[in-house]
Order: structure tokens, then sequence, then C-alpha cells
């Protein structure tokens, strides 16, 4: 006798963890978490050295970092759960699924991955060329991601010019080892005004066996904020039990 079709109604509700961007905080998630589903509980996640950890010392390798994300995890993980991560986000995502899997613990249902080259065609030497202030505030500058009224004000700059360096290690610290073979939906986002180039993009589709789809978003790097509203659709598009049950169908 054939059993009935999974429904994922009847489950629990699925957590999607946010990492942020180099020099971000959890704080650039908060306004999401009215607009997604009740379906989807929205968990921003916090780094050292800044937010509600402001008095914690950075982590500046990117190994290390990702253990110790996986250990605060790892310690209170949703039964369902998600990655998003935006920017630096997407490498952090990436390598916390990595170790995830090499742990035995439950692999995400998705990897949303915004604004982030695949990490086999990262280039790490751009970080570690970026090291005085003058340089890494340009560097803010050009992006195009920071408030111009946080420039005039010495105290928050300095702030973000000391996370946005710790930052800076932990990107320039990656290496890439190959293939992670994860075996999640990779639903990557993107603006089509960044400098990042579709090619950079698409070889995310090498790190998992499952599906990968492309999003265009109009806007830079930092499209999330003036696209935050087709973004959020999109998440919940892919995220509600509907979408997950077509994926893994």
């Amino acid at each position: 006798m054939s059993q009935p079709p999974v429904t994922y109604a009847a489950q629990s509700p699925l957590t999607l963890y946010c990492l942020p961007c180099a020099g971000g905080s959890a704080a650039m998630y908060y306004r999401w978490r009215r607009a997604l589903a009740p379906q989807i509980e929205l968990v921003p996640v916090e780094l050292p050295g800044r937010g509600s950890r402001i008095g914690e010392d950075f982590v500046r390798d990117f190994n290390v970092l990702v253990s110790h994300l996986a250990d605060m995890l790892s310690a209170e993980l949703a039964p369902r759960y998600a990655l998003f991560g935006h920017s630096m986000g997407t490498l952090l995502a990436y390598g916390l699924c990595r170790e995830m899997q090499q742990r035995g613990l439950p692999a995400p249902q998705a990897l949303l991955m915004s604004a982030g080259k695949a990490p086999s065609k990262r280039d790490t030497d751009r970080f570690l060329h970026l090291q005085s202030d003058a340089e890494l505030i340009a560097d803010l500058q050009r992006q195009g991601g920071t408030p111009a009224a946080l420039f005039d004000e010495p105290e928050l700059l300095r702030m973000a010019v000391d996370t946005l360096a710790a930052d800076y290690q932990v990107c320039g610290s990656f290496a890439y080892a190959g293939s992670a073979g994860l075996a999640c939906p990779l639903h990557v986002l993107a603006g089509r005004e960044d400098e990042i180039t579709e090619a950079e993009l698409q070889a995310w589709a090498a790190e998992s066996s499952g599906p990968m789809q492309l999003n265009w978003f109009d806007g830079g790097h930092f499209y999330l904020k003036g696209e935050e509203q087709a973004v959020l659709a999109l998440i919940r598009q892919q995220l509600l039990p509907d979408a997950l049950h077509r994926l893994s169908a």
C-alpha cells in the first residue's frame, strides 16, 4: 500500500538563520522579522565583537569563526532550518553548512546566498591589501551600504572600521579546499549592477548536488535595501512548506 505524500504544514516552523555582511551585525535583519510568514522563524546570528556581543573580542580567522558558529548553533539547532548570508555572510553560511555536514548534524533544507561569489571564485588577496583606515573607509564608501551620516561621526566610524578590518581578515584567511559536496538546494541572489559576475555566481552550482537557482534584483552590492520586499517574497516562496515539497520531489 502506497504511503501518503509528505506534508510539511504539519511539521514545526522552519528557522532561518541569517549571517551578516563584513562590517555588519545581526541588526541588518531585524526588520525582516515581521515581514516573513508565521511558518518561518527568523534568527539573526550575531558575530563576536558587535551588537549584543560588542564586549567580546573579534574572531579574525575563518575556520575558527565557523567552528565557533557551529558550536553555537548546534547547541540549540532547530529541527528544520535554512541559512541566509549576504556578502561575507555567504562565505560563513557555506562554511557553517560544510562544518555541520562534517559533524554529522542535519543539513539545512536550503542555502540562500546573497551578493557573494562562489567559494571557488573568491579573491582572498583583495582583503589582505585593505589594511589602513583610509583604505577601509574608501571601501565602505565604494560599496554604498553604509549610511552617509556615519562618516561624520568619529566614534561610530571607528567602530565600523575596526569591525570591517576584523571581518576582512576572516575573508582573507579563507582557503578553498574543493567542492563541499553539499546536498541541499542553493538559491543565489544578486544585484544586476554589482561587480560580481554571473560566472562567479553560477559557480555555486558546483558546491551542491542539489538544485541551484540564480535570482536577479535591481541594484548593486547592497540591493537588499531597495529590493527588500522582493527579496522577502522570494524567501517566502522558497521556504514555505509547499516550496520545500516541490524542491524535494
